[in-house]
């Protein structure tokens, strides 16, 4: 019997990075996708003809958020990507703006930060 090892993301592997630097490591994220569908009438029908999509919404909460390196604003922020490193692709979610940032730190630690994204595109890399 053959055993497959799957290997999941870790903080290593999920990050945000700006003008193509990594900025910050983020131990775990949360991605929902919604799509605006409409149905299509037709003059006389009971039912909708058909549906049609329409433009796709990426929400992403990220936990954990910690700056690598110096340190970052994240409330002046903008037009960053996402990047989930998985062992067959590569997601880049771009254009990303933050919503909302929660902050918390226990005393001698250091401030870890869960932020709420908006992303304007996700694209999947091999």
């Amino acid at each position: 019997m053959l055993l497959a090892f799957i290997s999941f993301p870790t903080s290593k592997d999920i990050y945000l990075e700006a003008d193509g630097k990594r900025i910050a490591a983020v131990e775990s994220y949360r991605a929902k996708t919604t799509r605006e569908s409409r149905y299509i009438e037709a003059f006389g029908e009971s039912e909708p003809v058909g549906t049609v999509g329409g433009r796709a919404r990426h929400i992403l909460e990220l936990s954990r958020v910690v700056a690598c390196g110096e340190t970052l604003d994240f409330y002046s922020l903008s037009d960053f990507n996402l990047v989930i490193v998985r062992p067959d692709k590569r997601i880049i979610y771009s254009g990303c703006e933050w919503s909302n940032i929660t902050e918390q730190a226990n005393l001698n630690d250091t401030v870890l930060e869960n932020v709420t994204i908006a992303a304007a595109k996700r694209m999947e890399m091999k």
